[in-house]
Parts: structure tokens; C-alpha cells; sequence
């Protein structure tokens, strides 16, 4: 696992270590809908760095959230998956998303 502390005070803790941050939601939610290359998932999300996705997906791919596939071929060919504790998550990904849908129709917030 990533840098991961030896001790947490609670599991929320842990969850936010693992997928924390402005990135790795987003990257979950695309990766979830199935496997994606690089540039697919960059594509997903302009806003990202190419640096900041790669350390993102390294991370998440040490923390066993998802899987990096590398076909011998050249040009190099690597795609994303999900793993089984990515997709576990996708539930709470579905509720986060009907709760924003929620707050921005109460609060006149064009999505």
C-alpha cells in the first residue's frame, strides 16, 4: 500500500487516505464504467495534469483500488481497470452522485 500510517483513529480515516483528494473519485467513477487507457481517462478529466494522473493512478493501483495492464506491443498499449475493492465502492460513488444532483437543483447550480 501507498505511505499508508500503521494506525488510525477510525476506518474513515483509512478511506480518506485512499481515495482522498480532488482526483481519485473522479478517476473511480470513470474507471467504473469500464477499463480506459491513459489518454482516455485524461480525456475524462482535462483538467488533470498528465503528472498528477500517473501519481494518482499509481497510488491507486498500490492500494489494490485498481489494475494497470501492460500489453507488449509497440507503441506501449496500458489500460485501467477496476479491482474488486475499486468497483466495491461503487454504491457510495452512485449516492455522492444523486446527493450533488440533489443540492445543485435546490441551489440553482447548472450541472
Amino acid at each position: 500500500m501507498s505511505n499508508l500510517k500503521n494506525k488510525y483513529n477510525c476506518s474513515m480515516e483509512l478511506t480518506m487516505d485512499l481515495i482522498g483528494g480532488k482526483w481519485k473519485i473522479r478517476i473511480l467513477w470513470y474507471l467504473n464504467m469500464g477499463t480506459k487507457r491513459f489518454s482516455e481517462i485524461k480525456r475524462l478529466i482535462p483538467d488533470i495534469t498528465p503528472k498528477m494522473l500517473t501519481t494518482q493512478l499509481r497510488e491507486m493501483e498500490n492500494d489494490d483500488l485498481i489494475t494497470r495492464k501492460v500489453y507488449p506491443q509497440v507503441p506501449p498499449k496500458v489500460e485501467y481497470s477496476i479491482t474488486k475493492y475499486g468497483s466495491s465502492l461503487q454504491n457510495t460513488l452512485d449516492e455522492m452522485c444523486k446527493w450533488g444532483t440533489t443540492y445543485a437543483n435546490n441551489h440553482d447550480i447548472k450541472l
